[in-house]
């Protein structure tokens, strides 16, 4: 799996009849759709992350270990890959994640539990983190998550 993007397609775009799909759209469609059906809350697909850089890597792979349900903060990640001046750099590297949902960059949050950014929009990054329970005050930047304990130390 290479990339998630929202939103709708663009003009003139087409999706293949899914019979022809290759199996790990296949697997990584229906393991979506498990998701949102709150029925899984781990991803097993292979990611393809070629394109980022080895700092990127480090945040993702820290990131996938942040369990569902939970959410953690920009400085936490840049402390756990050893970086922990580098928080906004840590931020740059989620903003850039591919794979949203997969790579669960939706959990991250601001250190006072504000919602921060989200590639997808602030409306998907609240309606994702609501499929795992997890309620924010509203979908601005300055929103936000509720409870406060929700917050997972790495």
């Amino acid at each position: 799996m290479r990339r998630i993007e929202f939103g709708p397609l663009p003009s003139g775009a087409h999706a293949d009849d899914p019979e022809s799909w290759p199996p790990v759209l296949l697997s990584a469609v229906s393991q979506l759709e498990e998701y949102f059906r709150r029925e899984r809350d781990r991803f097993d697909l292979p990611l393809d992350l070629e394109a980022a850089t080895d700092f990127q890597r480090e945040v993702y792979a820290e990131l996938v270990k942040v369990p569902h349900g939970r959410v953690t903060t920009y400085g936490d990640l840049a402390d756990v890959v050893g970086r922990a001046e580098l928080a906004r750099a840590v931020g740059q590297a989620v903003g850039a994640n591919p794979i949203p949902i997969v790579i669960p960059c939706h959990r991250v949050v601001a250190a006072d539990g504000r919602l921060g950014g989200f590639s997808g929009g602030l409306d998907v990054k609240v309606a994702l983190l609501a499929v795992e329970n997890v309620h924010a005050d509203g979908a601005t930047e300055s929103s936000r998550i509720h409870p406060d304990e929700l917050r997972l130390d790495l």
